[in-house]
């Protein structure tokens, strides 16, 4: 949990080297996750992490914020459905749990303390998905 250390801080001081600014035509997403760079950590939102966990952006300072909400409210409705944050925290590549394991094991008691029902209402996949990460973790903890 050391990167929680930095909540005052940005992502572009955090995870060099600084973003340039997006070019002329790029979309809304880059756009985003580009101004997001420049946000202190403390003031990211659930849907400010699901954007940047989908887009892989500095995962070692944002999977740990994530974490800490997915703890508290593991159904999280981030920005998409109940759950997204959960979901796009665990199709992170697995080199970024690589480097937080702890984090990884703490996802994988809070996944298994769901109810059935709850991740049975899930999105098509998203079950699997939660699946494999526990899988994944506790073998790579093995």
């Amino acid at each position: 949990m050391d990167k929680l250390l930095h909540l005052d801080r940005t992502l572009d001081e955090l995870d060099p080297p600084r973003w340039t600014a997006p070019a002329q035509d790029a979309t809304h997403l880059v756009r985003t996750v580009h101004e997001l760079r420049r946000v202190p950590l403390k003031e990211l939102r659930p849907a400010d992490l699901r954007t940047l966990i989908a887009q892989q952006v500095a995962l070692p300072y944002v999977l740990p914020l994530a974490v800490r909400l997915l703890t508290e409210e593991p159904l999280l409705d981030a920005y998409f459905y109940e759950g997204d944050l959960l979901v796009a925290a665990v199709e992170a590549p697995s080199s970024a749990w690589s480097v937080l394991p702890d984090l990884g094991e703490r996802l994988c008691s809070v996944i298994e303390s769901l109810p059935e029902s709850a991740v049975a209402g899930l999105p098509s996949g998203a079950a699997e998905a939660l699946a494999r990460f526990v899988a994944r973790t506790r073998q790579s903890s093995s």
